[in-house]
């Protein structure tokens, strides 16, 4: 018997536990309920009580602040002795406003902690999912026969999470090479792997959907029913008539803009805008693309295997899918081979974007505290502060509110005319200043700290890292909001109450605000990006309850682009611009009046929200201007390349390379990502993004005959070829012509790059002097990628980045040492290694590091950077919990 989900989520939203595992579980209530027991560990104080019980089994809530790992395991092993072995332990906060759901696994002496985080208006589907396993029908408690071991068996159920993503990318695997090789119409092999992954991720994006019952009046199995009425009308007809019909009059269409045949066809479709449904570069390129049934048929077939479920992290039911499986898939098994990128788990993600975003949103906070002159000049009771209008902006909103309209009053805090002292309003972690909200710092936050974040991943991969970030942003902005519920500030509640009336779901109204407004992220391949956004689509769409809250999704194509986060003109001087377009013959507008285009255009495109016919048309014209810009801006690139003496170095069989002078198409093989035009609001008015994240790859910038010659032939693939063997292999793939040729141009990539990271100015920092000699002379991309992430960062801002030990060992890290030691303030550096493979494909004996610096701080000590402060990560699966369960794995 199934839960009432909707009764169940309001009783879990309120942290109503009692009222939960009694009136909807069927558990009984506990003698003395209402006694809270204080128990000390390790000095402090915590208060448990016991929620529920069963059959000797318990359900027990401990108050207080939320203990680490450590303390955590402690208090069950007392509960464990003293009150009852079978339990399940709720972490609540003082404000009970955020959870940690704790159950322990029990093989002879091992004990396997499993955590749930949960957090107050969170939509709980996946704890609700656990939680319903201890449903227990009226009917077995009366038949007498359920004892202990039956509640254990199933916490169990309900608890025990198990890690599906590989299975499932066996099989996924498996499907996507049978569907590319069906698909007809595109002649190139890449375009058509890289249309395989479109469709796969357009049907995995319904499929969530349909899940969720937000399709055709809840229809369940919505695409299977519609590829079997398509049969029922002819052969082969699913993709070319229903599909077709689905993505792109459906999503990209309000309801009375469609054809009523594609009425007919799909029935009661939610419109979700046309950025994500707007026909992709294959289409229009290939316009008579087919695709059989069967391919479909089998696809779904897999689907249908596992369960779906919105909430983004990894673990669940032994069938479970969730979004962050598509970022799994992509970065471990295709993205890594080729670019040295490694899956990152959630632990790690959450992690360094709550150290580096929360001490981002401190540092702006105490910055505002102390500052004269800037703040309102008003009590907490807001009598005049903020004008009681809507948020859509109309004039009087403060300056920087979430649409940015209006003008910040002037003064301090306090409302008295006093100026705070650092001593006065200097919070140290964000534990501290969510607890100590008033109405000022509320206002601060929503109005003119939180939308105006500037948050990048310059390698973004499948947007594990902008997920995380996303994630940090949505639970500052949950306490800010909850806080405010609780305010007599008239202006802030009515600024509540409006963005209710407005939208019908608070949660997915903040989310794409943060999606839209906070997030950018660049990868060189193009699936990636779209992975990545497909992720923050679904992370979105999650905070829907029902298909009524549902809004347009946002235009995010501009955030998260593709290129050479490596290569490219960091700033674009208009002189130079305007000299190169009037030789190129070009000279139509000057460099900032293309700009100013470009981004008025882009703002458009970002903020349409309504249907418009001219979506694709005004997409096409930004990236038909762009395109011509970026002809210029290539131009200017060969000229630094070529004012650096670098050459094409052709490689041959046998012999020297042969040299030759670099054209434009030489700079256009690089995908270079032009930072200093296409972020040029963010790079040249704010002086850089706020903050960076990420993990970038590890790889040395080489040519791997293995990594080559591997798509040639299958045998080298095997790993344990003797080296001889190899080589023998390699010598034989060289008597084909074709092969030959490919290889020299693949070797001949390398040369002229190197010598770019070696001598440009945007990278001084690569090549180390110790004792007059050149150390380290090897181009490793994590090394590149942090001293662009430093070139990125605007002044005091902050990076997190996940980097080799090497960074603070090796010799050819010297000069990047000396980099963040003189100009940054490092602090943090939290080693760790990979004996657990915490890294999934590297070797074990690996060891990483987790790296966080604030640009142009002044530091006391960099022995600073080696404290950790537990305390600002209790929200999350801390690390300590993390490396506690590995064992495990």
């Amino acid at each position: 018997m199934t839960i009432d989900f909707q009764q169940s989520r309001q009783l879990l939203q309120e942290f109503k536990f009692n009222d939960l595992f009694v009136y909807q579980l069927g558990w009984e209530n506990p003698p003395a309920r209402d006694k809270a027991v204080p128990m000390t560990i390790n000095g402090l104080t915590y208060h448990r009580q016991i929620v529920a019980e069963l059959l000797g089994a318990v359900i027990v809530e401990i108050t207080g602040e939320i203990p680490n790992a450590n303390i955590r395991k402690e208090i069950y092993t007392e509960i464990a002795q003293l009150i009852a072995l079978e339990n399940l332990i709720i972490f609540t906060d003082k404000d009970r406003f955020q959870s940690i759901w704790y159950w322990v696994k029990r093989e002879g002496t091992k004990t396997y902690p499993r955590e749930q985080v949960y957090f107050k208006h969170q939509q709980g589907d996946l704890l609700l999912g656990k939680i319903s396993a201890l449903k227990i029908p009226i009917e077995e408690l009366e038949a007498g026969n359920l004892s202990v071991i039956d509640i254990a068996e199933r916490l169990q159920r309900g608890f025990d999470v198990e890690r599906v993503t590989k299975r499932f990318f066996d099989d996924f695997a498996k499907q996507h090479s049978e569907f590319l090789s069906v698909i007809q119409g595109i002649h190139s092999e890449s375009d058509r792997r890289w249309y395989t992954s479109v469709i796969l991720n357009r049907l995995m994006f319904v499929y969530f959907l349909q899940r969720k019952g937000f399709l055709d009046n809840n229809e369940p199995w919505y695409l299977q029913k519609k590829l079997q009425q398509s049969r029922e009308r002819g052969e082969d007809r699913f993709y070319r008539e229903f599909l077709q019909a689905l993505f792109f009059e459906g999503f990209a269409k309000p309801e009375n803009q469609r054809s009523p045949e594609a009425k007919t066809l799909i029935g009661k479709i939610k419109y979700l805008n046309g950025g994500l449904f707007l026909k992709h570069p294959i289409e229009q390129q290939y316009p008579h693309i087919t695709i059989p049934d069967g391919a479909f048929e089998k696809i779904f077939k897999l689907f249908e295997g596992y369960s779906w479920n919105l909430d983004d992290s990894i673990g669940g039911k032994d069938n479970e899918i969730n979004p962050a499986v598509l970022g799994y898939i992509f970065e471990k098994y295709i993205n890594q081979k080729a670019f040295g990128a490694y899956y990152t788990r959630p632990e790690i993600t959450e992690y360094l974007c709550d150290r580096t975003i929360n001490k981002l949103i401190l540092d702006r906070v105490n910055e505002i505290s102390c500052r004269a002159g800037i703040l309102p000049a008003n009590d907490i009771n807001g009598a005049g502060i903020l004008p009681a209008n809507d948020i859509n902006g109309a004039g009087n909103m403060p300056a920087n509110d979430i649409n940015g309209a209006g003008n910040m009053p002037a003064n301090d805090i306090n409302g008295a005319g006093k100026i705070p002292t650092p001593q006065d309003k200097k919070f140290e972690s964000i534990t501290e200043l969510l607890t100590k909200l008033d109405a000022n710092l509320c206002r601060h936050l929503i109005n003119d700290i939180l939308p105006n974040l500037s948050l990048l991943d310059p390698a973004c991969g499948s947007g594990a890292f902008l997920v995380a970030a996303m994630k940090t942003l949505i639970y500052i902005y949950s306490a800010v909001i909850a806080k405010i519920e609780f305010m007599v500030d008239h202006n802030l509640t009515a600024w509540l109450r409006k963005a209710r009336e407005t939208h019908r779901s608070l949660n997915y109204f903040i989310t794409k605000e943060i999606i839209t407004k906070n997030l950018y992220g660049v990868d060189i391949m193009e699936e990636a990006t779209e992975i990545a956004k497909l992720r923050l689509f679904l992370s979105l769409v999650s905070c829907a309850h029902d298909v009524s809250e549902l809004e347009p999704l946002p235009n995010i194509d501009f955030n998260i682009m593709a290129g050479n986060s490596l290569i490219g003109l960091m700033q674009v001087n208009d002189a130079d611009y305007d000299s190169r377009r009037g030789q190129l013959d070009l000279f139509s507008k000057t460099y900032s009046q293309l700009l100013d285009e470009k981004n008025r255009l882009i703002a458009t495109y970002r903020n349409a929200t309504t249907y418009s016919e001219d979506l694709q048309t005004l997409r096409d014209k930004i990236t038909t201007q762009k395109a011509e810009s970026l002809l210029t801006l290539d131009e200017i690139l060969l000229g630094e390349f070529k004012a650096l003496k670098i050459k094409y170095e052709q490689a041959q069989l046998t012999g020297k390379a042969k040299k030759r002078e670099l054209t434009l198409t030489d700079i256009k093989a690089l995908q270079p990502f032009h930072w200093g035009y296409e972020f040029d609001d963010i790079l040249q008015q704010r002086g850089g993004f706020d903050a960076i994240i990420t993990n970038p790859p590890w790889e040395i910038f080489k040519p791997y005959a293995r990594e080559f010659f591997v798509q040639h032939n299958e045998l080298v693939i095997k790993s344990k070829m003797d080296i001889k063997d190899f080589e023998k292999e390699q010598k034989k793939l060289l008597q084909n012509p074709e092969i030959a040729n490919a290889w020299l141009e693949y070797q001949s990539q390398y040369p002229y790059v190197s010598a770019y990271y070696r001598s440009s100015e945007q990278y001084k920092n690569q090549i180390s002097i110790v004792n007059g000699k050149k150390a380290g002379t090897d181009i490793n991309l994590y090394k590149l990628f942090l001293e662009q992430c430093f070139n990125l960062l605007r002044p005091n801002g902050e990076c997190g980045i996940i980097v080799p030990s090497g960074i603070y060992t090796d010799l050819g890290t010297k000069q990047l040492r000396e980099m963040l030691f003189s100009q940054t303030n490092i602090t943090e550096l939290f080693g760790l290694s990979n004996e657990r493979f915490i890294f999934e494909g590297v070797d074990h004996r690996f060891k990483v590091c987790l790296l966080t610096f604030e640009k142009g701080r002044d530091t006391d000590s960099f022995m600073a950077a080696f404290r950790i402060d537990p305390r600002e990560a209790i929200r999350v699966n801390q690390l300590d919990t993390f490396f506690n369960n590995q064992d495990e794995q």
